[in-house]
């Protein structure tokens, strides 16, 4: 790479790192280092919603993906713009008028302890070993194609050690304003180089038709397809959509910390317009590469390989620093949710009188500690093979109960205390069950499918034990139809709804166009 792109890069590490020591100046108690002390804006959440769910391994995978079997891997990004605007209606006023820190924490108030330790310890757990970890790991990679001397295993513990730092040293805070330059680089970077692959063609989107196989630009496969069938996508994307964005701390973190429900709203709607960029930035580039370079040995080359064959000195630079963030933005905000699940969901109830000063030395400490088991676990990552792969979709397991406990939570006032516990343990044994039957070949469902069925099954679990229970639910925290309203009166275009409402109907257009 060229001086000048070094020098980008370069000033991308100062810029963040400097952002991490001012705002530790304004750290006082733990709610600031957890939750930026409640007062984030709705900019501020939205880009940091986007940046924090795009890792390296995304902007690879997405472009990959769309190079060898098509894009419907651009499923799980529209569907995430449709999560974020059903949970701005629908969850954010519930979340809010709780004061909750945690996620977990609605569980026990809604249903018992048993559930919230439960919930916290398997995101604890995934959120090091697969999150922070396989993020870790897959940015290593991608900076090795640029940087072909990098160990991996150093690299991992850079990534660790610089991401750590700064979220230990600034919380949340430093987390969500990190991630608004970062998601700014990236947005800047994927849009730059798919103008410049784009030019390649003349700008010819004939040309792009022209030079893919049949069904590679529809979203929807047919039902045998191995990567993403479409019953998988309107059966299962949405109940592992709605987990992910809906009730996942490393995400909803942001939502908790706004500074008021509309600053909420309004960062759940503008993290859901930005989730639909990713199809024409990171998804479309990938599909052009087929023209441009149709003999590459591995679809994982095809976004290095853009970088390196298409932008000039300078601009590489900038895409590049676009991945780091990427790392940077994902392995932060995982760090940080799982700090804050440790400190809250177990430190607190067990030492309620504990001080400020020593919860921000614990907070940090365990930061600390996760970042060193992310960065040691990190480089096995590659000598594990198809158990990675197990791993990830090991979310189709153990998603579907937990989305039941979270919507029957909100919506329903049916009897409900000492149903939570029951409720995961019965949707997670069944979603192994599917899991093994699929591994020893005895039924072959793909799991986004397999995680619809569970999710359904688990509801009727909740409903049935609901009707024996005789314990009344609290209905405190409950979705009423008024929620939906804004929280004062505002000019028209200043209503939320309305900016959801041109979301909603920009993806429909995309998903009837790309069918």
């Amino acid at each position: 790479m060229a001086f000048f792109d070094l020098s980008v890069i370069a000033i991308y590490f100062v810029v963040v790192f400097l952002i991490g020591v001012w705002v530790s100046r304004s750290l006082e108690t733990s709610e600031d280092l957890f939750l930026a002390g409640r007062s984030l804006p709705w900019p501020a959440i939205g880009f940091s919603l986007f940046a924090s769910n795009i890792s390296s391994s995304t902007m690879i995978g997405l472009a990959g993906a769309a190079y060898s079997t098509g894009i419907a891997v651009a499923n799980y990004e529209w569907m995430a713009s449709f999560v974020l605007l059903v949970m701005a209606f629908f969850f954010i006023p519930v979340f809010l008028r709780a004061k909750i820190t945690t996620l977990p924490e609605l569980l026990e108030r809604q249903f018992e302890r048993r559930a919230r330790v439960y919930y916290s310890l398997i995101t604890i757990l995934l959120s090091i070993i697969v999150d922070t970890a396989g993020g870790l790991y897959a940015g290593s990679l991608a900076l090795k194609v640029f940087f072909p001397d990098l160990p991996i295993w150093q690299t991992c513990v850079a990534l660790a050690l610089f991401a750590g730092l700064y979220t230990a040293i600034g919380g949340l805070k430093a987390v969500v304003y990190t991630d608004f330059i970062q998601a700014i680089v990236l947005l800047v970077g994927s849009f730059v180089l798919t103008f410049l692959v784009f030019q390649r063609l003349d700008f010819s989107w004939a040309s792009v038709l022209s030079s893919v196989p049949p069904n590679h630009l529809s979203l929807f496969r047919p039902l045998d397809d191995p990567h993403l069938p479409w019953l998988g996508t309107i059966f299962g994307l949405p109940v592992l959509g709605f987990w992910y964005w809906s009730t996942n701390q490393y995400i909803t973190q942001r939502i908790l910390a706004a500074k008021d429900t509309e600053n909420a709203r309004w960062g759940a709607v503008l993290g859901g317009s930005l989730k639909l960029i990713p199809l024409f930035t990171m998804v479309l580039p990938g599909v052009m590469a087929i023209q441009l370079f149709p003999d590459l040995p591995h679809p994982d080359m095809v976004y290095p390989t853009l970088i390196k064959e298409i932008l000039p000195v300078g601009l590489t630079g900038l895409v590049v620093a676009g991945l780091i963030a990427a790392i940077m933005s994902s392995v932060d905000s995982t760090l940080n949710s799982a700090s804050t699940l440790v400190i809250h969901d177990f430190v607190l109830p067990a030492k309620p009188g504990i001080s400020s000063v020593q919860l921000l030395r614990l907070s940090r400490l365990a930061t600390i500690f996760f970042m060193v088991v992310a960065a040691l676990w990190a480089p096995f990552i590659g000598e594990l093979g198809g158990l990675y792969f197990y791993l990830q979709q090991s979310f189709s397991i153990l998603v579907p109960p937990v989305v039941v406990l979270f919507v029957m939570g909100v919506f329903s006032n049916r009897k409900a205390y000492g149903l939570g516990f029951s409720t995961l343990a019965f949707g997670h044994s069944l979603g192994l069950l599917f899991f093994l039957l699929n591994q020893f070949d005895l039924i072959t469902i793909h799991f986004s499918i397999s995680a619809g069925i569970v999710t359904i099954l688990s509801f009727a679990f909740f409903f049935l034990l609901s009707e024996a229970s005789e314990t009344p639910k609290d209905k405190d925290l409950r979705f009423y139809k008024e929620d939906i309203l804004p929280t004062k009166e505002v000019a028209f275009y200043q209503d939320y709804r309305l900016y959801a409402l041109v979301t909603f109907v920009l993806l429909s257009l995309i998903v009837i166009y790309f069918r």
